[in-house]
């Protein structure tokens, strides 16, 4: 089985990803980390319900990475926009039998005293033009959401748009429920609607 983790808005820089989720919901963020393997970095917001959000760009003070980095990044380039999200496993090389070999291989990754693995692409593409989850498992005692200060945030709905939604929904039935997940036939796109103190607010 598998449950909603988190969501992740790229940049082509951390700061004008951070900027762009702090204008549209109305709520700072918190400092994150760098990442190793992918050479990466993030800013991080907790939501409701042991969720949380990442602002996440190529980390320009890194080397290049001997590899494509995680969520196409390699590839990015213009405004901020919410373009991945992110599901947890307890069993990930169990539920990745049942998976494209799209979807990719564990990757062991670490940021602190935080340990993971991660399903990543070879090419760093997830199938469905990257509206298929990436797959996670947490390797360590606590998740990172639990670190995160309470900023009056939870995520009422998160939209999942691809021309083959029903092929995708009907790929990841089996393994994922979720009433706040929506699939709608549509050009690749992800949608996440969020209340704030400020009330709904949307990122896309």
């Amino acid at each position: 089985m598998m449950e909603l983790d988190h969501i992740a808005v790229a940049g082509e820089t951390l700061e004008e990803a951070g900027a762009a989720v702090e204008a549209a919901l109305g709520v700072p963020l918190q400092a994150g980390g760098e990442h190793d393997v992918f050479f990466t970095h993030n800013r991080l917001l907790g939501l409701a319900d042991g969720l949380y959000l990442e602002a996440i760009a190529a980390n320009p003070a890194a080397p290049r990475p001997g590899r494509p980095r995680w969520f196409d990044l390699d590839r990015f380039s213009g405004a901020p926009r919410l373009t991945n999200w992110i599901c947890r496993t307890r069993d990930l090389e169990g539920l990745l039998a049942h998976l494209s070999a799209g979807v990719g291989a564990p990757v062991a990754l670490r940021r602190g005293d935080l340990r993971w693995r991660m399903a990543v692409p070879a090419d760093g593409i997830l199938p469905f033009d990257n509206r298929h989850p990436a797959l996670i498992q947490w390797d360590c005692d606590i998740h990172p959401a639990a670190r995160l200060e309470d900023r009056g945030c939870a995520l009422r709905r998160l939209v999942v748009a691809h021309p083959d939604a029903a092929a995708l929904r009907a790929v990841l039935a089996p393994w994922l429920r979720d009433d706040r997940l929506a699939f709608e036939a549509g050009a690749p796109a992800l949608r996440a609607e969020i209340d704030t103190p400020h009330g709904a607010r949307v990122l896309e």
